[in-house]
């Protein structure tokens, strides 16, 4: 996500500093303290409803028929979302006070008549690993398990609800959809920018649609909540669910955003390369700039999964270039004691070092994120200007596989986290519920309100065990410079 301020989350530090620990090698290490969990109440966690659901679900032959596990979901029950003794202490409340998150799954009794329901689908923002298997997953859940009969997508983001931008709906069918996710991408098309509330519901009206499900990141739910203001302005029955997507892994309270593990997957390969590519030259440089405006999760993971990187730079931690504790100094003693030294840096990292090259350009983008100076070809031309200083010849290779990344199939693994939460999604949509994603927290998948998913931004903590294990692989001084 892309536009919050203050650095949340929901797992991992071993520091005791009112962090918890996610106890699962796959879930991001990201913080959260006391002050601020201490903050969110039950109130925060509940979800609206459009109404009571009083239709017999479709799927009651299925929960039925597995009573012994129970597969249904409890209505009264909750996720909590503090962890650990110390923080549950900290509250003072009784047990049944204690806040917590309703868990996704199918209920007994749903919202909406299925005969009667149209839903549609739309993607939003950058391109990210999955995005075609949610769509799949979307379709195939509403159409098999619920029998709707109408799922339509709309094109390229928001623009595709406008009528100017003349764009025609597309008819998602289960063949359709059967084979899209072995592409990169996603099959609706995608953009950036502000929509008008008001011609999007204009447009959900006129088609008649009961349900619209939003895949994108915090700046498309900040649109997808402005949609449900206005529904629920004009009293109008329709439910707008979100599937939550940022490839940086930066969402708040989840343990971890689809495509993410496909991209740090990826951009170890990255790593990989720029390695043997300064091996076999005579002080070779490598350098590999990986995305991550705010947070450093992709840097992190994919210097780990490599152990070739002498160097990890993130947004969360400054850093300076020269003196004798600088990065250039650091990076010459590495080429001299093993011939040759390997960098990764996060996109985001190091803009301060660019504020002077940023002052002359537009400072935002459609999606009004600030833009970023490209702190890849700017550590490159350090490094050459640093090493001809000092009379050594060097070669640096650099790498940016941003787009490439950003564009392939999801992995094994990303396409099941995908279907998981398309099928919770569709669950909660069907229900009634609105105004809110799915996520999974601590492995229980969970609803979480919209303004909650877009209220804090998860960072590396640099007193973290992630940030910990990066200095143990890299060997890394804990700061360059002063």
């Amino acid at each position: 996500m892309s536009s919050a301020h203050e650095p949340a989350a929901s797992t991992a530090d071993a520091t005791g500093d009112g962090a918890i620990t996610a106890g699962a090698p796959d879930a991001p290490d990201n913080v959260v303290h006391f002050s601020r969990t201490q903050a969110v109440t039950q109130a925060d966690l509940e979800i609206r409803r459009l109404g009571t659901s009083r239709i017999d679900s479709p799927m009651l032959d299925l929960l039925d028929a597995r009573q012994t596990t129970e597969h249904y979901v409890d209505e009264d029950d909750r996720v909590l979302l503090d962890d650990t003794i110390a923080r549950v202490t900290a509250r003072g409340v009784p047990i049944d006070q204690l806040p917590g998150l309703e868990p996704c799954g199918p209920r007994r009794k749903i919202y909406f008549d299925p005969s009667k329901t149209r839903a549609g689908i739309v993607t939003c923002g950058g391109l990210c690993p999955g995005l075609n298997d949610v769509i799949a997953g979307l379709v195939r859940t509403l159409t098999y398990h619920y029998g709707v009969r109408r799922v339509v997508g709309f094109r390229n983001g928001y623009q595709g609800f406008i009528s100017r931008y003349g764009y025609d709906e597309v008819e998602l069918t289960p063949q359709y959809v059967r084979d899209i996710a072995v592409d990169g991408g996603t099959v609706l098309g995608t953009s950036r920018g502000h929509q008008d509330p008001e011609e999007i519901v204009d447009c959900l009206e006129r088609m008649h649609i009961n349900i619209l499900f939003v895949i994108g990141g915090d700046g498309s739910m900040r649109g997808a909540m402005g949609i449900a203001r206005v529904i629920a302005e004009r009293n109008l029955k329709i439910a707008v669910v979100g599937v939550p997507k940022t490839i940086d892994n930066d969402i708040p309270y989840i343990d971890q955003s689809f495509g993410f593990q496909t991209a740090f997957s990826r951009a170890s390969d990255s790593i990989r390369a720029v390695t043997v590519e300064a091996k076999s030259t005579a002080n070779g440089i490598g350098l590999v700039k990986l995305m991550g405006r705010h947070s450093g999760f992709i840097a992190c993971y994919a210097a780990l999964a490599r152990s070739d990187a002498d160097v990890v730079l993130i947004p969360e931690v400054p850093f300076a270039l020269e003196g004798d504790t600088g990065l250039l100094a650091h990076l010459r003693r590495r080429v001299e004691q093993r011939g040759h030294a390997v960098v990764v840096v996060a996109e985001g990292a190091g803009q301060e070092l660019l504020e002077a090259a940023q002052a002359s350009r537009s400072t935002t983008d459609a999606s009004g994120n600030r833009k970023l100076g490209d702190i890849g070809r700017y550590l490159r031309d350090r490094i050459e200007d640093h090493f001809d200083g000092a009379g050594i010849e060097t070669s640096v290779r650099y790498i940016d596989p941003s787009y490439a990344i950003r564009s392939v199939p999801a992995n094994p693994y990303d396409s099941v986290y995908t279907v998981r939460l398309s099928q919770a999604a569709v669950h909660a949509a069907m229900s009634g519920r609105t105004a809110m994603v799915v996520g999974r927290v601590r492995r229980r998948f969970v609803h979480i309100p919209m303004p909650l998913a877009v209220s804090k931004r998860n960072q590396v903590d640099p007193h973290g065990d992630l940030w910990q294990a990066v200095l143990e692989s890299t060997g890394q001084p804990v700061r360059f410079g002063a």
